[in-house]
């Protein structure tokens, strides 16, 4: 009721009857118990210092009038107090004035209780079919305290709030406080609040909903649940209007269907149109395809996609990582993507390849990088960095196998402690155990540098089995100064054990230069020979014993008549120049590096004529 409403002029008897039915009512007898919550609500202050003016008025002068040992005064006697006069009001609904923006309207009442005085209480006492309605908002209960100076009340039992179709939420009480236009609902224990906007449903003991900002919120538990997923955490915020969810701790999203996921952070965002995952704190994501681990980014729970920032990582189903400053990745088809930085690591083959730019397909087991693309190999002590301004991993498959591949490609460098290289491109055959080299390959271990038109190395556990230079091979040793020891053939085949040189052979065309080295470790003496075959024997990489044969031609010149034309063979270049110097270096190409490899192989050419 309002305060527009007329009420009895003449309390008498009869309204004693009328309170006293109130107060046996099932219904009112649980609406006045209510004025003791007063500590629940928005309104609770006015209930308990009503409930106190009732105390006062109703015990105090009753107890004193009717005690035996109370002193009686003529003078001073008290006349009788009656009940609170309250009167019983057919509720009526004016017509007027009915679409105020922002009022609260009491639209209907089967019974409302107030008082002739308008001092001595503070709220309606609604019971039966309640229903009021602000704005386009319509809210319905059992019984409420309209409070219908400001327009706040306090519902109770099957309390529901409506806007429009699309808006819904049911509980056993409701606080709202209309100056601030909050909402405070209450489970009952058995049941929890549940809000419903269109396929959204969200559920908690306590819920409260910010009208002027059309956002709800929990602080004790709640679950958010819409078409594809299911979220919960210990505090939550839902915007029907933005559809927008914030959850804070111990929260966890997981996934309605059969995609098996779950994502796990300390605070996430949320929107239930496009099912989009905001993560903004440390997040874990684990699906049937991979973990993810990232502190930044956006997860499309619907499209199974992610795209993460701040060096965000990627564990795949086989052992794989992958990282970078920004990553792209589909867990449906298990394609990653990553910028800036990018690392993917391969535990099983013990390798990791960088690069500015890179991809990875789990399904096909195959890889892509560039942009300072490079390839560490740390299956032994000592790492192994190549570089090549493309680098490939994939499977070849055949009806019957299928193998590993790995290229790089083109002016490709690589750094070991005990080994570098160059070629313009590489490729590594895992099941042939066999790395490829073409196009001006080079070698270099220590003081020895191997090249050729192509160079093929064999590999036995990540050791260097054998080396072959199938089609023309130049072996230099540097021995100091401008002298050199020097080989060359048309197919050469290198042994080792225990990665160390053990035997060379050479067939066809065979050129030798060589410095044999005096007791007392001085050379004084060049020799030059050709043959058809050579095998030598080395111990610890040190030669032990040379042989040639069937026909060998010769000359032994003493060094100090040596003339510098017989120093070297006619195919003798050194490229010390071009030699990776750190891991770092390989990704430096000097100029001298780009002429060779635009230059045609070196081939077999003529033997020399002195």
């Amino acid at each position: 009721m309002t305060a527009g409403h007329s009420f009895p002029t003449d309390p008498t008897s009869h309204n004693n009857t009328i309170y006293n039915s109130f107060m046996q009512d099932p219904k009112s007898d649980r609406m006045l118990r209510e004025t003791d919550r007063g500590s629940r609500g928005c309104n609770g202050w006015r209930r308990g210092r009503w409930a106190v003016a009732c105390l006062m008025a109703l015990g105090v002068p009753a107890i004193l009038s009717g005690h035996p040992d109370a002193p009686k005064s003529p003078a001073t006697e008290l006349p009788p107090v009656n009940p609170p006069k309250r009167y019983e009001i057919k509720p009526t609904v004016p017509s007027t004035d009915r679409h105020t923006p922002g009022k609260v309207f009491l639209e209907r009442a089967d019974r409302l209780w107030t008082d002739d005085s308008r001092d001595s209480i503070a709220y309606q006492i609604l019971v039966g079919n309640v229903q009021f309605r602000k704005d386009d908002m319509f809210m319905y209960c059992d019984s409420a305290h309209f409070y219908d100076q400001e327009g706040s009340f306090d519902a109770f039992g099957n309390v529901r709030m409506e806007q429009g179709d699309t808006l819904f939420v049911y509980a056993d009480e409701l606080n709202y406080n209309n100056p601030e236009e909050m909402a405070v609902f209450y489970g009952n224990g058995v049941e929890e609040v549940r809000l419903i906007n269109k396929e959204v449903q969200l559920t908690t003991d306590v819920f409260n909903y910010d009208l002027g900002q059309d956002l709800g919120y929990y602080t004790n538990g709640g679950t958010l649940a819409d078409t594809a997923n299911v979220l919960t955490s210990v505090y939550g915020e839902y915007s029907p209007a933005t559809k927008d969810a914030q959850f804070r701790l111990d929260v966890v999203l997981k996934d309605k269907g059969e995609r098996d996921f779950t994502l796990t952070t300390e605070e996430l965002l949320y929107n239930t149109d496009n099912h989009i995952a905001r993560i903004v704190k440390p997040s874990v994501i684990v699906t049937d395809s991979a973990t993810v681990y990232s502190s930044n980014g956006m997860y499309n729970t619907e499209a199974d996609t992610t795209r993460l920032y701040d060096r965000s990582l990627i564990k795949t189903r086989r052992g794989n990582t992958l990282t970078g400053d920004t990553l792209f990745y589909d867990q449906t088809t298990g394609f990653g993507e990553a910028w800036g930085n990018m690392i993917l690591t391969d535990s099983a083959r013990q390798s990791a390849l960088e690069g500015g730019y890179g991809c990875y397909f789990e399904k096909e087991d195959s890889s892509f990088a560039t942009i300072r693309a490079r390839l560490l190999e740390y299956s032994r002590k000592d790492t192994l960095y190549l570089h090549g301004d493309t680098i490939r991993t994939y499977v070849q498959r055949s009806d019957s196998d299928s193998t590993h591949i790995m290229t790089a490609y083109p002016r490709v460098r690589f750094w070991r402690v005990d080994l570098q290289g160059l070629c313009d491109s590489l490729s590594v055959v895992e099941r042939d155990s066999l790395m490829y080299m073409h196009r001006h390959p080079i070698v270099w271990s220590g003081e020895r540098q191997v090249f050729g038109n192509v160079i093929q190395v064999h590999f036995n556990d990540s050791t260097v089995d054998w080396a072959k230079l199938p089609e023309f091979g130049f072996v230099a040793e540097h021995i100091g100064d401008e002298f050199y020891n020097q080989l060359t053939g048309r197919e050469m085949l290198a042994q080792f054990v225990d990665g160390s040189l053990s035997q060379l052979d050479v067939s066809g065309n065979v050129e030798n230069i060589m410095l044999p080295q005096e007791n007392d470790s001085t050379y004084n003496k060049i020799i030059s020979s050709t043959s058809s075959y050579l095998t030598a024997h080395f111990n610890d990489s040190t030669l032990q014993k040379l042989t040639m044969w069937p026909d060998v031609d010769g000359t032994v010149t003493p060094l100090y008549l040596a003339k510098k034309s017989i120093y070297y063979l006619p195919q003798f270049k050194w490229y010390e120049a071009l030699r990776p110097k750190d891991k770092d270096d390989i990704f430096n190409v000097p100029p001298e590096m780009e002429a060779l490899l635009k230059e045609p192989d070196p081939g077999v050419r003529r033997r020399r004529v002195n």
